[in-house]
């Protein structure tokens, strides 16, 4: 009991004294406007709120996530592959992948995916 208490007391120290030494080996020398702002948000953080942003940021943002979560569910098809009924499982992942390739033709034929200054 002594023993277990003394090496979780030890690693707790050694974890603390790593994610100190990181702190300081990270601390950034010094802090630039194009470093600190955030260059995915298509607006100057410095500027006025009510000025209008750029809209392909925001689709931009759309299809990633319309696509994230359709690879998020076709990702579990694949263990089951052996497990379910193989017609069932073909329509299922035919279908997801068909709209992912419908998805992809209608926003190259939107001109979306090329970027625009």
């Amino acid at each position: 009991m002594i023993i277990l208490i003394f090496t979780s007391m030890i690693t707790i120290i050694i974890s603390n004294l790593f994610m100190m030494i990181s702190f300081i080996i990270s601390k950034k020398s010094f802090l630039d406007r194009e470093k600190c702002s955030p260059f995915e948000c298509g607006f100057d953080p410095m500027c006025l709120a009510r000025i209008p942003f750029s809209l392909h940021f925001f689709l931009i943002t759309v299809i990633f996530l319309i696509f994230d979560v359709e690879i998020v569910l076709i990702f579990p098809m694949i263990p089951t592959f052996k497990m379910v009924n193989f017609l069932i499982w073909y329509k299922t992942s035919f279908f997801f992948i068909i709209m992912l390739l419908i998805g992809t033709y209608h926003e190259w034929n939107q001109n979306m995916l090329n970027w625009i200054n």
